[in-house]
């Protein structure tokens, strides 16, 4: 045998197993945080019924998003993804602290979500002695999905 023929076998051997080695790192599972939720040591600075707007964006910051009107709730959402080689992204956790104020721009609630299994789920809720709104706004946006009725919607009597 040749030095030539063990030389090309010997690279054929590396090259196999060079490429055996990337296809087992392809299919390595990997995670990724998107999105911020303050952490509890954080949310336990704000009082409800006594912090302020500035105090809470001071305590765990300003949020990604907030309500739709003027002077609106502060929400903070984070997620937590799977990815597996050429599969599908899996959203495994899903979390969103919302942070309700008074017209004043006191803190009025503050309530953890997660979603679990495709319901909302409430993790905690701190809420002031007077409050009497009852269900959350995200609440309320989840809850009424799939229950709109198409006679409603045109007014059929």
């Amino acid at each position: 045998m040749s030095s030539f023929t063990v030389t090309l076998g010997r690279r054929a051997a590396l090259a196999l197993a060079f490429g055996a080695a990337l296809a087992a790192a392809g299919c390595t599972t990997m995670y990724r945080n998107h999105g911020y939720v303050p952490i509890e040591e954080d949310l336990a600075k704000i009082v409800v019924g006594k912090s302020t707007r500035d105090q809470v964006a001071e305590a765990v910051g300003k949020p990604s998003s907030t309500g739709v009107l003027e002077g609106g709730n502060w929400y903070y959402v984070g997620s937590r993804w799977k990815y597996y080689g050429p599969f599908r992204p899996e959203e495994i956790v899903r979390q969103v602290v919302a942070i309700t104020f008074d017209p004043r721009g006191i803190v009025e609630n503050v309530e953890r979500f997660g979603l679990e299994r495709g319901e909302v789920v409430v993790v905690s809720r701190r809420v002031t002695e007077t409050n009497i709104k009852g269900i959350g706004i995200v609440r309320q946006l989840m809850g009424s999905v799939g229950r709109v009725n198409a006679g409603e919607l045109l007014d059929n009597r």
